[in-house]
């Protein structure tokens, strides 16, 4: 995937008033040492209610004769005006559980069929700035099906994603190459592949 005519032509202040998906928080607390303090924060509006997180990641490893791959994806984000290496990830629905969002999800973005077969806890983003929170959720897909032969994503028009597979083993040194072509690497996908990494270093 190429940028485009992707990019970005303006920004501008957003009020909460005019925020669809998440808004700007001031929280007055008390810290350890008994100091009332105020920080500023960024919170998703789209929980849905009776849940206690946002949404989900994705880890599809792909059961090949050359050898295991993992499923990703590209696409373009305005925020940081640059084509983005991700995971699939999303939104849950109302009602959903993290597996089922996982496998639809999946299907969605990507085409594959998938069964989940292990959840994560509760996972947070980015603590510090915001509340937005997620379940990794492993899942393992059926080569042989007929659905997963001849793939049909569906996406949403405002969608534009490009999924590819590489190489298990060889993911932390693709996320150095992509960084170097310009790429952004999500830090979900990221940390896993650091985590491999680090694990075959260790013997783990």
């Amino acid at each position: 995937m190429t940028q485009g005519k992707a990019r970005v032509i303006s920004t501008e202040l957003l009020p909460n008033s005019e925020a669809e998906w998440k808004r700007l928080i001031k929280t007055t607390y008390i810290g350890p040492d008994g100091v009332t303090r105020t920080w500023e924060h960024a919170e998703r509006t789209t929980r849905p209610k009776g849940t206690d997180f946002d949404g989900v990641s994705v880890i599809a490893i792909l059961e090949k004769d050359t050898g295991r791959e993992i499923l990703l994806e590209k696409q373009y984000r305005p925020p940081i005006d640059q084509i983005c290496i991700e995971l699939p990830a999303g939104l849950i629905d109302k009602g959903e559980t993290a597996e089922q969002a996982a496998v639809r999800e999946l299907k969605e973005e990507t085409g594959y069929v998938a069964q989940a077969s292990t959840t994560s806890p509760i996972m947070f983003n980015d603590p510090g700035f915001c509340n937005t929170n997620l379940k990794l959720v492993e899942v393992s897909v059926d080569m042989s099906l007929p659905e997963n032969q001849n793939l049909k994503p569906e996406l949403e028009e405002n969608e534009f994603i490009e999924v590819f597979t590489v190489k298990l083993a060889d993911l932390w040194d693709e996320c150095v190459k992509w960084e170097a072509q310009g790429y952004a690497v999500d830090a979900r996908l990221g940390s896993f592949a650091k985590g491999i990494a680090i694990a075959r270093k260790y013997g783990l």
